[in-house]
């Protein structure tokens, strides 16, 4: 099977600085997976694609099978368009195990080919965690630190 030249087949992320440089980027979350997206901004570079799951997913056996099935649904996607240049990472979650394989390669095409969402600006977190601070008394209570007499 011939290739296009604006088509190139994904390398593979293996090295802990490149995976911690993912985490910088985009985020596509998902019911299976969370897709890492970063711009290396080298376009001539084929795209790479590391993946990850972490302990709390389960057992080393339940772990590797989510991890081999994920590489699987990433090779059937052979004519899904990875942007050049840029790296991929995909977490998976534990209804990775039970999903119908279709369907993984469904959501896995929609997460490459969509576009994230705007971060929202640090100034309306601020502001949605204004109100009371924790520490305040409220009227009434005794505090630990005053002595009464």
């Amino acid at each position: 099977m011939a290739q296009d030249d604006t088509i190139k087949k994904p390398g593979r992320l293996k090295t802990r600085p490149g995976f911690l440089a993912v985490q910088k980027g985009k985020r596509l979350r998902g019911p299976y997976f969370l897709l890492e997206t970063l711009d290396r901004g080298e376009p001539d570079q084929a795209p790479r694609i590391g993946f990850t799951v972490t302990k709390k997913q389960g057992n080393s056996v339940e772990r590797n099978r989510m991890r081999r099935r994920l590489r699987e649904v990433v090779r059937h996607m052979a004519g899904v368009p990875f942007k050049p240049g840029h790296d991929y990472v995909v977490v998976a979650r534990r209804d990775t195990l039970t999903a119908p394989f279709d369907r993984l390669i469904t959501v896995l095409t929609e997460r490459v080919n969509e576009p994230a969402k705007p971060k929202r600006p640090h100034q309306a977190r601020v502001e949605k965690n204004l109100g009371a601070p924790d520490n305040t008394r409220t009227p009434g209570s005794v505090s630990l630190n005053t002595r009464i007499e």
